[in-house]
């Protein structure tokens, strides 16, 4: 989990500007209607030295597709999307920690979606070189919405306003995050990751249409899973699927894939190590202690060693 910090410095408006003189009017659209779209990038420092993000092109085509869904002009080039990742990184990064950065596209001019200007910001923050530790989780009460309403393919900060809510709901009962139900009531996602679960050595996650984000790190785990003979289907999931699972883990940029321990109260069944092996080999792979073709590096110029 990312700890509140306030880096020295942030990219917004073409250039590396001071924490506190990263500023928006009062009266934009990003304020007023939370009109942006985002994407969150996790960098990791490689076995050999060098500074690796994962899938950032990937990134950058989903930062384009949810800015086309909410009609926000994004005329960033992918090289110059680097460029301004690459400049903030190469000033914050220190050679203990990893970062965690957000990139966000936000409205600043315009009206109801006429004439409307947008600016890229980048932020970015340290993380600690660690493994995430199991957590409780349980089921909301609160409802992801529907696509025709607010798709949960467009990656925008007003779609984590029900998971504001969420966390809040979890916290009182001892859970450190919360799953979404769809409007079926099956499984869509949890407040800020994917969920998987193992029932008799298969791994399960819900399709996108269940209203689960297009998960980049879920393509990623399914790629090293079938290269590990594990079966992998995207299929629904149903609400007591989760309490009747072997293992359940949630998955994501920042969340990588954290194990799950115990789901409303309940201790997993832990029947299997599937998921706990799979996280072991993920980190393996970010860490560059070992490869797979799957993952793609974009290694970022740095000013550090390790």
């Amino acid at each position: 989990m990312v700890k509140l910090q306030q880096p020295k410095y942030v990219y917004m408006g073409g250039k590396l500007r001071l924490w506190d003189e990263a500023t928006l009017h009062i009266g934009c659209e990003a304020v007023n209607r939370g009109l942006n779209v985002f994407e969150g990038i996790k960098g990791y420092w490689q076995n050999d030295g060098r500074f690796g993000v994962v899938r950032l092109r990937h990134h950058y085509e989903r930062l384009c597709r949810s800015a086309r869904l909410l009609h926000i002009p994004f005329n960033h080039t992918y090289e110059e999307y680097c460029s301004a990742i690459y400049e903030l990184l190469g000033e914050l990064l220190g050679p203990d920690r990893d970062m965690w950065a957000r990139t966000t596209l936000f409205v600043t001019e315009g009206y109801w979606g006429e004439n409307t200007v947008a600016d890229l910001a980048v932020t970015a923050y340290h993380m600690d070189k660690r493994i995430p530790e199991p957590i409780n989780l349980g089921v909301s009460t609160w409802q992801r919405s529907s696509d025709v309403s607010l798709p949960a393919r467009i990656k925008t900060s007003t779609n984590y306003q029900v998971a504001r809510l969420a966390r809040i709901e979890g916290r009182a009962l001892g859970c450190q995050d919360m799953v979404l139900l769809n409007q079926w009531g099956r499984v869509a996602e949890a407040t800020t990751s994917c969920v998987l679960i193992v029932r008799e050595g298969v791994i399960y996650t819900p399709h996108a249409t269940e209203g689960a984000l297009e998960s980049i790190t879920i393509d990623i785990v399914e790629a090293i899973a079938r290269s590990e003979g594990i079966k992998f289907v995207r299929r629904p999931i149903d609400r007591t699927e989760l309490l009747v699972a072997d293992e359940i883990a949630l998955c994501g940029t920042l969340a990588e894939i954290t194990l799950v321990k115990s789901i409303e109260g309940l201790p997993l069944n832990k029947k299997s190590d599937i998921l706990a092996r799979l996280q072991n080999q993920y980190f393996q792979i970010v860490r560059g202690l070992s490869s797979h073709p799957f993952v793609e590096w974009t290694f970022v110029p740095v000013k550090c060693p390790v």
